[in-house]
C-alpha cells in the first residue's frame, strides 16, 4: 500500500532539516533482506518523519529511470506511475515553444517543470493541493517558477492559453482505466470546459481514438521501442492527422505522419525482415513508413516489411531462410541451422510463441529469430539473425 502523504510531511520534507533527513535515509540499502532493520532505523532516528521519508527515498529510486533530476523531487506513487519520461516530455514541450500554456492536471510537476522551459508564460493547476506543494517544490528544484493554482481542471482559470492535460487513468481501487471516457476528468467533459482552446491531451497508447472526434491529430510516441504515450493535438498546434514520434536515446528521432507518400509495394521475403516501431504500428502509419526507407510489405494487411537494406539505427533481422510454416519443418530448419536460444515473432497467426518454443526443443548453439505471419493465405516462417 503506497503512503499517503499529508501537507505536514510535504513541508518537512522540503524544510533543511528534512533534506538532511533523507540525506541519511538515501545511504540504507532499502533492499528485501535489510527492509525491516531500516525502517526500524529510520524510526529510531526520525520519529514521526520515517514513512514519508522512506517513501520518499524508495520513489526518487525509482523514478531515476524516468524523470531527471528526482534525486531532489517529492513524489507520490501514483504520480509517478502516471508521469511522462522526461525525453518524451522535452518532445511534446517543443511545440508548445514560446506559447503560454496552462497544465490543467499538473499533479507533481513533472511535465510542468518541462513545459516551463520553453513557454512563454507557464500555469500549474491541479485538485489535490498536497500534489500542488509537491510540484512547487520541484519545479523550484529545476530552477522553474511557473504560476501554481488550485482550480478543477473542468472549471477553467485560464482563458486563453493553451491547455495541456493528462487525465487519470486509474480509478480509486487502483484499476486501469481504457475507455476515453472513464479517465479522470472524463475526456469529453475536460474538452467541452475550454471550447476553442488549443489543446494537448496525453493519454495511454492502448485507448480507442475513435471516440476522439475533436482531435485534430493523434500523435503515438515510443521512446527506445516502447510506446509510452498518444498525445491527442487540438486547434493550431495539429500538423496533419495521424503522426507517430520514434525516441532512441543517443540517436535522432524519427517522425512519420499520414502526409508523407505511402506508395508501398507488396513484396516477397527479401534480404531482411523489419518490425516497424510500435508507435508507427498503432498510428496506422507502416506503408508511409516503409515507403520513406524502400521497404516493401509481405502482406497488405500486416505489420512486418522486407526489403535489401535496412533503415540505419533499428534492429532487423538477417534472414536465413523461409518456407511454409509447419512444426515439423521449423524443427527441422533449427537442427539445419543449430539453433539453441529462439525468439519467436507473431503477426496474423494463432500461435502461442512460449508454447512452441516448449515443443520445438531447440538445443543447439547459437541464437535466432523466427517470424511467423500470413502472407495471403499461407502460414510463413521466416528463419533470421538478428542485425548487430
Amino acid at each position: 500500500m503506497a503512503y499517503d502523504f499529508s501537507a505536514a510531511d510535504v513541508r518537512f520534507l522540503g524544510s533543511a532539516a528534512g533534506r538532511d533527513a533523507l540525506a541519511a535515509i538515501a545511504g540504507f540499502d532499502l533492499a528485501p533482506a535489510s527492509w525491516l532493520a531500516d525502517v526500524s532505523s529510520a524510526r529510531a532516528l526520525f520519529p514521526g518523519h520515517a514513512p514519508a521519508l522512506l517513501e520518499t527515498v524508495v520513489l526518487r529510486r525509482k523514478a531515476r529511470v524516468k524523470l531527471a533530476g528526482a534525486d531532489d523531487w517529492l513524489l507520490t506513487d501514483a504520480a509517478l506511475q502516471q508521469a511522462t519520461p522526461t525525453p518524451v516530455a522535452l518532445h511534446r514541450a517543443q511545440r508548445l515553444r514560446g506559447r503560454d500554456v496552462h497544465d490543467v492536471t499538473c499533479s507533481v510537476g513533472a511535465d510542468l517543470a518541462v513545459l516551463s522551459t520553453v513557454a512563454r508564460r507557464c500555469i500549474g493547476s491541479d485538485l489535490d493541493p498536497i500534489r500542488l506543494a509537491m510540484a512547487r517544490h520541484n519545479c523550484a528544484v529545476v530552477g522553474a517558477d511557473p504560476l501554481l493554482v488550485r482550480a478543477d481542471a473542468l472549471r477553467p482559470v485560464s482563458s486563453s492559453a493553451v491547455v495541456v492535460a493528462d487525465p487519470a487513468r486509474r480509478d480509486g481501487t487502483g484499476r486501469r482505466a481504457w475507455r476515453l471516457g472513464d479517465l479522470m476528468p472524463p475526456l469529453d467533459e475536460l474538452v467541452a470546459a475550454h471550447p476553442g482552446r488549443d489543446l494537448a491531451v496525453k493519454c495511454s497508447p492502448g485507448m480507442d481514438f475513435g471516440a476522439a472526434g475533436w482531435a485534430d491529430e493523434v500523435e503515438l510516441v515510443s521512446l527506445d521501442g516502447r510506446v509510452r504515450e498518444a498525445c491527442l493535438w487540438r486547434g493550431s498546434l495539429a500538423t496533419s492527422r495521424r503522426r507517430a514520434t520514434v525516441l532512441r536515446s543517443g540517436l535522432p528521432s524519427m517522425t512519420v505522419t499520414d502526409a508523407d507518400p505511402d506508395d508501398c509495394p507488396v513484396s516477397e521475403v527479401g534480404a531482411w525482415i523489419v518490425d516497424p516501431d510500435g508507435a508507427v504500428v498503432r498510428a496506422g502509419l507502416v506503408r508511409h513508413y516503409a515507403a520513406r526507407h524502400g521497404l516493401a510489405q509481405l502482406d497488405p494487411h500486416i505489420a512486418y516489411l522486407t526489403g535489401d537494406t535496412p533503415p540505419p539505427g533499428i534492429r532487423a533481422l538477417r534472414v536465413v531462410e523461409h518456407g511454409r510454416y509447419g512444426e515439423k519443418a521449423l524443427r527441422a530448419a533449427l537442427r539445419r541451422h543449430d539453433v539453441g536460444a529462439l525468439e519467436i515473432l507473431v503477426r496474423g497467426l494463432d500461435v502461442d510463441p512460449d508454447a512452441l518454443r516448449s515443443r520445438l526443443k531447440p538445443a543447439g548453439s547459437t541464437a535466432a529469430t523466427v517470424v511467423l505471419t500470413r502472407v495471403g493465405r499461407t502460414p510463413t516462417a521466416v528463419l533470421c539473425r538478428a542485425s548487430p
